[in-house]
């Protein structure tokens, strides 16, 4: 039975951390679904489309390449539960495990008909700098139903929030700074640009 991870991301942008967890969902499953998201719990900069473009560019930059990870921009949809039905109609036999990062453990019990979800998928909590992975969370997620793994992996110290809020390009690949500037998405790449004609 084929392992696949089911890997649903803002993108907001697409970060070096996005492209370190691909990497490793990689090594460790036979096929790695990703797509850019709405989620309902937070507000979008950049229209959906974009962070999908931007995905795409990502996967395509990873080094050495992979070639079991795909853009499946079909799945996306603002509720989870919908979506890993579609994934369920795609790939009837595949065992799917829905990956997390470990700021959404306890955000989870709130998600759309949540019991139903657990039922369906396994959860892979990736760990990341700064956000920590409470035992009562996760055991409050067993208790729903969940079977839960940790993964062995810490991306690195960089998020879209960063790069969104202080312009941290450190966040950033090269083609996805490329396609922001060319794109004009953010407000923080407009201000470093003024920052850069004023010297």
């Amino acid at each position: 039975m084929n392992k696949i991870a089911l890997f649903g991301t803002s993108a907001d942008p697409p970060t070096a951390g996005h492209q370190a967890i691909l990497s490793w969902l990689s090594q460790n499953y036979d096929w790695v679904a990703v797509w850019a998201s709405n989620n309902p719990f937070k507000s979008h900069q950049t229209p959906l489309e974009h962070r999908a473009a931007m995905l795409s560019l990502l996967i395509e930059d990873i080094n050495p390449p992979r070639y079991n990870i795909g853009l499946h921009q079909e799945l996306s949809s603002p509720r989870t539960l919908e979506t890993v039905e579609k994934a369920k109609a795609k790939w009837p036999f595949a065992e799917l495990t829905l990956v997390i990062g470990a700021d959404l453990v306890t955000q989870l019990p709130r998600w759309y008909r949540v019991e139903d979800l657990l039922r369906q998928v396994d959860l892979l909590v990736v760990p990341r700098p700064g956000s920590t992975i409470e035992d009562a969370a996760l055991v409050r997620l067993r208790e729903m139903g969940a079977s839960v793994a940790i993964a062995t992996l810490t991306g690195p110290d960089v998020s879209s929030t960063a790069y969104r809020e202080n312009g941290d390009t450190e966040a950033l690949t090269p083609p996805i700074e490329a396609y922001i500037y060319r794109e004009h998405l953010y407000e923080c790449q407009d201000a470093a640009q003024k920052r850069l004609q004023i010297r």
